[in-house]
């Protein structure tokens, strides 16, 4: 086995390695989005028109339901596959950017994936707003030499062309739904109404043609709606969907409420991840109560829950009444990286820093950052530090130990903290400060999104979960962008979690 970031600085991507064999595989005209742009945000604008004047999501989704139930599709949006009690299966998150990033995943997970039975795509499948006409290079193009079915849950982004070109493409080819009634006038519904972004009328026109990258009888997977439940062996795999705003209506709760009942072990795949950045975020549900209330329900038997969303891999084993629920963040399959040098030091839920695991390391991320905005701002030799230096300022201001030994002895200088403190690196929970910028939330919300770059490393993974009648082995695999970690993809994170 390879090497990983926790082994070795070459485990982790940097130094002058060989470029992998992925950007074959990257059509010759590529997008390269950019988060910063206008047009990208203007378009991008509906989750804001949804905080400001109303979510329609949880009826607009009501009625996607009610269309495929009218459509054949089971009731209980169940569906159950004829898997043995022995499998595998993938999980990917935050994918569809379609550019080399998202492409550089591929090698490795067509390697670890290719005797697994299917695989889960968790949230935000198309970028930037879920136009069926993206399918093509950022779905059917980079998954087409994936062997088996593709199930799905969409993200905020699937949802900003009201989960039209998600329903076509994972719903059965699902027609359009008809326009609601008009809303009355000067009501914070009409306001919405009159600024909400839609899809073109002539959207999907190339979506026949992109379906045939992903034809062969073995790829077909149709499921119920957004939100749906597989029986896989021994297990029963819950998906829902979280909307724009990363809550559920009552509708889908109540159904969720149904669907966790009775002793088969239970894994949720959601949207919106539970635990991430070392805050709890239980995930209300319209008319009461939270998801996590229903995942930590002992009658329920979950052993897991996995949230897209954050793009990188965090995992919290959390003990809820003797048991432990491993809460997993993977969003790291293709789509710019979140930081997690911002992460501070956990300390949530009974889960302490030793417990926790992330990917990238937090001197990785700070290092890739470090370099990133010394170039922007063309001042690199005041922000770039080394990848020892970055472990070392973290370990100094968390008080942890490094995820990797240094190669080289690091001195911390005022340089290094003053970096490491602009970039928004995380303190100490006991250590005060009496003004404090809001860094984390600039990170996630700006600093990050404008963080995308077009060569190795890039940190970005997937899980590989193997399951048994007795455990899941959950594996999160690095994909850097270098040839030796397509050859043999490195396990950045490995736990076996038991169904007993």
């Amino acid at each position: 086995m390879s090497d990983s970031s926790r082994d070795t600085a070459e485990g982790a991507g940097w130094g002058a390695a060989e470029r992998g064999t992925y950007r074959a595989l990257v059509p010759a005209r590529t997008e390269q989005l950019s988060w910063l742009s206008p047009k990208t945000l203007w378009a991008a604008r509906n989750g804001v028109l949804a905080s400001l004047f109303g979510d329609p999501t949880g009826r607009t989704r009501a009625r996607w339901a009610a269309q495929r139930a009218a459509a054949g599709a089971p009731a209980d949006k169940v569906v159950r596959r004829d898997d043995p009690d022995r499998f595998s299966f993938l999980v990917i998150g935050d994918t569809g950017e379609g550019d080399e990033p998202q492409y550089a995943v591929v090698p490795g997970l067509l390697k670890e994936g290719r005797d697994t039975r299917f695989a889960v795509l968790a949230s935000d499948v198309i970028y930037p707003v879920g136009s069926a006409d993206d399918y093509g290079d950022k779905f059917f193009r980079p998954y087409r030499d994936y062997p088996a079915p593709i199930y799905a849950i969409p993200g905020n982004h699937d949802w900003y062309e009201d989960l039209g070109g998600f329903m076509r493409v994972f719903c059965d080819d699902a027609p359009p739904l008809p326009p609601e009634p008009a809303a009355r006038p000067l009501t914070g519904a009409w306001l919405r109404s009159l600024l909400w972004h839609r899809a073109r009328p002539d959207d999907g026109r190339h979506l026949d043609e992109a379906r045939k990258l992903r034809s062969a009888p073995g790829q077909q997977a149709v499921q119920p709606g957004p939100y749906w439940a597989i029986d896989a062996g021994p297990l029963r795999i819950v998906g829902i969907d979280t909307g724009l705003l990363g809550t559920v209506d009552a509708e889908q709760g109540a159904w969720l409420r149904e669907v966790s009942r009775g002793p088969r072990p239970k894994i949720l795949v959601t949207g919106s991840p539970l635990y991430v950045d070392g805050e709890h975020h239980p995930c209300a549900i319209e008319g009461g109560g939270t998801v996590d209330d229903i995942v930590r329900d002992p009658a329920h038997r979950y052993v897991a829950a996995i949230g897209g969303d954050i793009h990188n891999y965090q995992r919290y084993p959390v003990e809820v009444g003797g048991r432990t629920i491993q809460y997993v963040v993977a969003g790291g399959g293709g789509a710019f990286m979140h930081a997690t040098h911002t992460i501070p030091r956990v300390s949530v839920a009974g889960v302490t820093e030793d417990d926790f695991r992330c990917y990238p390391l937090r001197g990785d991320s700070l290092a890739f950052y470090s370099g990133l905005y010394g170039r922007r701002l063309r001042l690199r030799r005041f922000f770039t530090l080394t990848q020892d230096e970055a472990t070392a300022v973290v370990t100094e201001r968390l008080g942890v130990r490094p995820g990797r030994a240094p190669a080289t002895a690091a001195r911390v200088t005022r340089r290094t903290r003053l970096v490491a403190g602009l970039l928004g690196t995380g303190r100490r929970p006991d250590r005060r400060r009496r003004f404090r910028l809001p860094v984390r939330k600039l990170y996630t919300q700006v600093f990050s999104p404008g963080s995308a770059t077009y060569s190795p490393p890039f940190f970005k993974c997937f899980l590989r979960l193997d399951v048994t009648p007795d455990a899941v082995r959950l594996r999160c695999h690095a994909a850097t962008g270098n040839r030796a970690q397509e050859v043999d993809p490195p396990v950045e994170d490995e736990v076996t979690i038991p169904l007993g």
